[in-house]
């Protein structure tokens, strides 16, 4: 019975994802009691559904926008602001809408639109551009200058943020409600742990808790 019960959850789950959108990992979350979609860096995911949007994040942005006349919402984590011209392995690798915000951010809302979203009734929550890495160049506020500078320009609804400082951060999103949902994770500042930050940020993501849930 349980695993006829496990099928049809799944079923029933994967009915309701938005077309382009299946290849995200979606799993049951029983202490939200509502499917949890995991948006890695590069990705963005929109859904009309009462489910949950979480990503980790460093020196990356991620902007959660929301229709509230429609329950329509969605996230996107982008690693850099916008290409210099180079090509290099990354961009070979995955692709400009992965890598940069100007692409991210454009998508992510093409995608809101077409699933019935109005621009004019978007809301915008911006999360990240830490500097989780003091050795490092900071890229967090050439993302945080970016996000900012494209909503402005773009005349879009901002409505919170949390942005910069040295922490990195979870964000849990709710793209019916538009609710969003922050905790600070532990900051190490030994470069040498990590090769790269996705590496770093997936093992973050199990690190204990620094602050208090701080919601949006």
């Amino acid at each position: 019975m349980t695993l006829l019960a496990d099928r049809r959850t799944s079923a029933a789950s994967q009915a309701s994802v938005l077309p382009g959108f299946e290849h995200l990992r979606r799993y049951w979350d029983p202490a939200q009691s509502c499917m949890t979609v995991k948006v890695l860096p590069g990705e963005f995911y929109v859904s009309t559904q009462n489910e949950l949007v979480t990503t980790v994040l460093g020196s990356c942005v991620s902007a959660c926008i929301h229709d509230a006349r429609r329950g329509i919402g969605g996230m996107n984590h982008f690693m850099l602001p916008e290409p210099r011209g180079e090509r290099d392995s990354w961009t070979a690798t995955v692709g400009r809408a992965a890598r940069y915000g100007s692409d991210a951010m454009e998508q992510l809302i093409n995608a809101i639109l077409v699933a019935g979203g109005q621009r004019a009734d978007l809301q915008v929550k911006i999360f990240g551009g830490g500097r989780v890495l003091a050795q490092l160049t900071d890229i967090g506020q050439r993302n945080i200058d970016f996000v900012q500078h494209y909503i402005s320009t773009e005349r879009l609804n901002l409505c919170a943020s949390d942005l910069g400082d040295v922490y990195p951060r979870q964000v849990q999103f709710f793209p019916s409600t538009g609710r969003a949902r922050v905790r600070l994770l532990r900051r190490h500042d030994d470069a040498q742990l990590v090769a790269d930050e996705p590496g770093y940020l997936k093992r973050l993501a199990n690190d204990p808790i620094k602050g208090e849930v701080e919601l949006f």
